[in-house]
């Protein structure tokens, strides 16, 4: 069972709109390929603010995910992409269906 999770927040600048999109679709195969990665999801709430939700069994696929190339990317190009540092929150999943 998941046990662990993350939720990150992202504001793309003004203009940057499609490419963070078009980042996280194209991050799905690398967390596919993540053995510690349960579930992963991106998502998108308005035209600016988008965000990844991903869980976990353990701690070790957790801190893989935050140290592996999904997050190595998201950093790299986070000046360019990015209205402002994103907010990654480590959560503790309380219940789950």
């Amino acid at each position: 069972m998941e046990k662990l999770a993350i939720l990150a927040w992202l504001e793309a600048k003004p203009g940057m709109e499609q490419e963070v999109s078009d980042f996280l679709k194209g991050a799905l195969p690398l967390a596919q390929a993540e053995t510690g990665t349960v579930s992963w999801y991106a998502w998108q709430i308005d035209d600016s603010v988008f965000g990844i939700f991903d869980t976990f069994e353990a701690e070790e696929g957790r801190e893989a995910h935050l140290s592996g190339p999904i997050a190595a990317a998201l950093m790299a190009n986070a000046d360019r992409l990015l209205a402002k540092p994103p907010v990654i929150e480590k959560l503790t999943i309380l219940a789950a269906k």
